[in-house]
């Protein structure tokens, strides 16, 4: 072992080596967080621990899949696949398999996605007569989620009186119902929402002392990525799991804190060392991904944060290009012109697409890129659209597996129940749901026992229902006989799944054929596995031969946005919000959008810790270049239908000039009609801007002179709306406005500064 910890640079060695007792390492971006981490668990695996007895918690599936191919190259497969090692949900599924029946559930429960709790949730709205324009399925998850994070139940909601005046206040006061309803549904379906999985974990724990003493006595180590991603459910679990030993390990840095939306609370990592007062505390502050002029510049904007742990990122990498200025006249000109200079940089570099990245801040804005690039014929993917698992009619076949598993699961019930059609209409399904809910049972009691509940079917639907019933029963009888592919095929044939998509010859039919081949090709690439992927899983040799249906839905269950693989993931640049690119690096990152109002968000500029919060995103998207950082920005952009004047944004004021390349303005053309051209400034200095009290870059007004020459009567012209004549004048100075008409579009006020006008004659 000792030949590995030689790999690593002192830093890091101390915090591997430190094993006992709670310890903090703050990592900062690109130190090699993830490299400490692996050596961790290689080194306690080397120094006789049971890996049963390690716990390492990470926020996705694939992390936790390259950390534990590193262990095994460093310890061996005999060790290594043995370790604890998963998401929170992941891991805590597993828990809650064995656990469930002391909490009422079958071991057996389905996991429910977010579309399927959004399904479930429309459906209550629709039963309680609710407005579904003010109970949205999203806002209602949201706000039951939120609850849930925050360690409140059903129960507690409904009798809290301020979450009930909040609701009451916005208008949406039957909120605490539909999460009483909601929890009722899962529970009755055997079902557990993402939410569930943590929150019945923390209360298993907390109301089984028994059970908190068994998972405290095997977990005697444990280790958490990525900490000040947690909630306050995640923090607690933790807490009470590690109390016992207190042999606890989180990594993470507060300057790449970013999912408070998510309900992440970044007091957990702030506060680590008042929960455990004797905590040995490590800084990882070396970079190994970027040029020295990227990690400067970075710093120079994340030290504007009060809250925060104080490091000092520094590089021995190479000193780099500055970072490069783009200013554009609107959006759609900012996409040209990104797409232009990575259109340059790979014939000049002989890049590759993926090694370029553009991010946003709001999936809004890719519109424009995406037009630019396409018009250069540059390949790209987009993070974050639908994933291959959401597609109907994955959707669709995964229902039938899940329903085998799991009889009362209602939501895949209802979804295929007559599909493909079988002749059980809406107007059977409707009586089966009422019956169900009058007599306290699951529609699947209802389905199986028509005659008993004396719903007064005909012999022709009697017989479609009991077809159905025979059908899904026999799937049911296979699930610990058959491994996963043998099944999943086995239903997509008999069920008429694939009839129906092979007979639908036109493109999205055939397409949609694919994807169900595609499904079945993973499930046999499941079933062909060495060794199960479930974190955790303890199987002896005769189990290990077979992997089933019920193991592999609940891997994809939890599969997470960065777990998802694109279809067709040639060589393509990447186009994503900068949350999405947390974890990611690439020689070449475009961050666009760096106005004021959209970067930082107008919804950041109310309170601190929100615009902290922003600064940090930016501090992220700054960080995931390794060789070239772009920032672009439009003086104009279309919101909502109206163009709106932009501000550059502060975030580009807080980075010390000396590290920016500011554009210069190429020598304009001379035109064939003499004209007082008002936005043709010398090369830019960022001084002259800060006397303006803006960062108007190239192309603004800086003689007010030519500003007063604006006066009612004067012919102008704009570069997007055409000719027109000067209306009215109001305001003096920077805020000097104009009312102008113009042919093409009609009146429109501009605010001087900005406008480009150029005045005619």
């Amino acid at each position: 072992m000792a030949d590995i910890l030689a790999d690593l640079n002192n830093e890091q060695r101390q915090a591997v080596e430190a094993i006992e007792g709670p310890v903090m390492v703050i990592a900062g971006a690109g130190s090699g967080k993830t490299r400490v981490l692996t050596y961790r668990v290689a080194h306690l695996l080397n120094q006789g621990v049971d890996p049963f007895n390690i716990l390492a918690l990470t926020f996705t599936n694939k992390a936790a899949r390259e950390m534990k191919e590193r262990i095994i190259k460093l310890v061996g497969s005999a060790d290594a696949k043995n370790v604890w090692m998963g998401t929170f949900h992941s891991i805590f599924a597993r828990v809650l398999r064995s656990e469930a029946q002391r909490i009422g559930y079958p071991t057996n429960f389905t996991i429910y996605d977010t579309d399927d709790s959004k399904r479930l949730i429309k459906n209550i709205i629709k039963e309680m007569n609710a407005n579904d324009k003010v109970y949205t399925p999203n806002y209602v998850l949201n706000r039951i989620s939120a609850a849930k994070t925050n360690l409140i139940t059903a129960a507690a909601y409904n009798q809290a009186e301020e979450l009930l005046l909040q609701d009451k206040m916005a208008g949406k006061p039957h909120i605490g119902e539909m999460y009483k309803v909601y929890q009722q549904r899962l529970f009755k379906a055997s079902a557990m929402d993402f939410d569930d999985l943590l929150l019945n974990t923390y209360n298993l724990l907390k109301d089984f002392p028994e059970v908190l003493l068994k998972y405290q006595h095997k977990f005697q180590f444990i280790l958490v990525d990525e900490y000040q991603d947690t909630n306050r459910v995640q923090y607690m679990i933790i807490k009470q799991l590690a109390a016992n030993n207190e042999n606890i390990c989180v990594v993470g840095d507060d300057a790449q804190s970013i999912y408070a939306f998510r309900g992440a609370n970044i007091q957990n990592i702030l506060n680590f060392k008042r929960d455990y007062p004797d905590a040995q505390e490590y800084k990882l502050e070396q970079n190994y991904r970027s040029t020295k002029m990227i990690v400067n510049a970075a710093n120079s904007v994340i030290v504007n944060n009060k809250d925060q742990i104080f490091k000092e990122i520094w590089t021995q990498n190479d000193e780099g290009d500055r970072i490069r200025l783009i200013k554009a006249n609107s959006d759609s000109e900012e996409g040209a012109l990104v797409a232009n200079s990575i259109f340059e940089t790979k014939m000049n570099q002989q890049a590759r697409n993926d090694a370029f990245a553009i991010l946003y801040r709001t999936n809004a804005q890719s519109r424009s890129l995406e037009e630019a690039l396409r018009k250069l014929n540059i390949p790209y993917r987009i993070y974050g659209g639908l994933s291959f698992y959401q597609r109907k009619e994955i959707k669709d076949l995964l229902a039938y597996m899940r329903l085998c598993v799991n009889n009362n699961d209602e939501e895949a019930l209802r979804r295929v129940i007559n599909y493909p059609a079988r002749g059980i209409g809406k107007t059977t399904q409707e009586k089966v749901i009422i019956v169900a809910e009058q007599r306290d049972t699951t529609q699947w009691q209802v389905y199986s026992n028509p005659q008993q509940f004396s719903l007064g079917f005909n012999s022709g639907v009697l017989n479609k229902i009991d077809a159905f019933v025979t059908m899904i029963r026999s799937f049911s009888a296979q699930v610990k006989k058959k491994n996963a592919f043998d099944l999943a095929k086995l239903i997509a044939g008999s069920s008429g799944i694939l009839k129906e998509l092979y007979e639908d010859k036109t493109p999205e039919g055939i397409s949609r054929y694919e994807n169900i081949e595609e499904l079945l090709n993973a499930i046999k690439e499941y079933s062909e596995r060495e060794t199960p992927l479930i974190p955790g899983q303890e199987l002896n040799a005769e189990e290990q031969e077979i992997k089933t249906l019920d193991m592999f839905l609940q891997e994809i269950a939890l599969i997470t946005d960065a777990d998802t693989k694109d279809d067709d993931d040639r060589d393509k640049v990447s186009m994503m919000t900068i949350h999405a690119a947390k974890g990611l690096e690439f020689p070449y990152v475009y961050v666009v959008g760096m106005e004021e109002n959209l970067f930082p968000s107008i919804q950041s500029l109310s309170s601190r810790p929100d615009l902290e919060e922003e600064r940090r995103l930016f501090y992220v998207a700054l960080t995931r270049a390794e060789q070239k950082l772009h920032l672009s920005y439009a003086e104009t952009r279309y919101r909502w239908g109206n163009l709106t004047i932009c501000e550059p944004s502060r975030f580009i004021e807080e980075i010390d000039e000396k590290y920016l390349e500011f554009p210069r303005r190429a020598a304009p053309v001379q035109p064939s009609k003499p004209v007082a051209t008002l936005n043709n400034p010398p090369a830019f200095q960022k001084k002259n801007l800060k006397k303006m009290n803006t960062m108007v870059l190239p192309g603004g007004i800086i003689d007010p002179e030519l500003i007063e020459k604006v006066q009612p009567g004067v012919e102008v012209e704009h570069d997007r709306f055409g000719k027109g004549k000067v209306i009215s004048v109001e305001g003096a100075g920077a805020s000097r406005k104009a009312s102008v008409f113009f042919k093409n579009v009609g009146q429109k006020q501009l605010l001087l500064k900005y406008a480009k006008l150029k005045i005619l004659g």
